[in-house]
């Protein structure tokens, strides 16, 4: 059997990551991240295009994306495949990126994923059933994310400032970015880069933590508690509690403290779970979509095309 061309796409806010297969041969290139205001698939549909361009892959070219933030109404593979048929893309792979995340850090096996960087969305997966957890955004849910950390280093400085709370080394860091801490929520508010602004403010905290400001520690074994009680949950959904296969990725599990506590804090629950790598990233789970057999679970949440 001839392998497939696959051009994979791992789209997130902050950058999109292309990768395509082409037999033996790789090619990789990252282009700026979706823009969560305006419309999904042209989005897509441009970056097709200009892997086409750069690439000349040529016909019959199996497109696989894994989106962050993909909702129900944009997860139409169809839709996208009317725009980059022209382009050469015979079939098209479409899925939210805690699909990609899944399968680029466990593959098809058993167990759960959480992944953490601006958000955080968990995903488990069992015998016959799919479970995820959070990953419902910034303002109604990514408990123990990035912007969750930086939005609760924020309440501190500002507790700080008011004498409502216990000093912190973060009001400096806050103080750096506005002089005038008063005012820092004008600026904050009006800002289209609000959400990246809160979440920069996660690895400062992980960073003081490690220095001992007890208030940045706190938030990060918070944090913790969150993540773990997502994974524990997601794993009770789908039954799979028996030696579990947990893997957490993302930029939050750079901070030592964080990963430590949240390992304390879900063995707490699952005595036996197994912490592991990932065996790769977003983009190796967008091209191992491409191979994803039609009985596994993680199948009904792909909109396909073009078979």
């Amino acid at each position: 059997m001839t392998a497939r061309t696959v051009l994979a796409i791992d789209a997130g806010q902050t950058g999109m990551k292309l990768r395509l297969r082409a037999g033996s041969v790789i090619e990789d290139a990252l282009l700026p991240g979706i823009r969560t205001h305006e419309p999904l698939l042209p989005q897509l549909a441009a970056a097709v295009r200009e892997a086409v361009e750069r690439w000349q892959p040529g016909e019959r070219l199996v497109v696989a994306a894994g989106v962050s933030g993909l909702t129900s109404r944009e997860a139409d593979a169809a839709s996208l495949r009317s725009l980059v048929a022209d382009a050469g893309a015979g079939e098209v792979l479409l899925a939210h990126d805690s699909t990609t995340s899944y399968l680029g850090a466990l593959g098809p096996g058993r167990g759960a994923v959480v992944a953490a960087g601006t958000g955080v969305v968990t995903l488990a997966v069992g015998a016959d059933r799919v479970a995820r957890v959070d990953g419902w955004g910034h303002v109604m849910g990514d408990a123990g994310s990035g912007y969750w950390i930086g939005r609760e280093a924020l309440d501190a400085v500002m507790r700080a400032y008011d004498g409502r709370g216990p000093a912190t080394a973060l009001r400096d860091v806050a103080a750096a970015r506005w002089p005038d801490l008063s005012e820092a929520y004008i600026d904050l508010q009006s800002s289209a880069d609000r959400v990246s602004t809160v979440a920069s403010f996660a690895a400062s905290t992980a960073q003081l933590a490690e220095r001992g400001d007890a208030v940045s520690q706190d938030i990060l074994r918070r944090a913790a508690h969150e993540l773990a009680f997502s994974v524990s949950t997601a794993l009770h959904r789908v039954g799979d509690t028996h030696h579990p296969a947990v893997c957490a990725v993302g930029g939050v599990f750079g901070s030592p403290l964080l990963r430590a506590a949240f390992e304390d804090s879900l063995r707490a629950g699952q005595h036996d779970a197994r912490f592991v790598a990932p065996l790769g990233q977003g983009i190796d789970g967008a091209l191992a979509l491409a191979e994803l057999e039609p009985r596994h679970p993680l199948a009904s949440f792909v909109s396909s095309a073009g078979h």
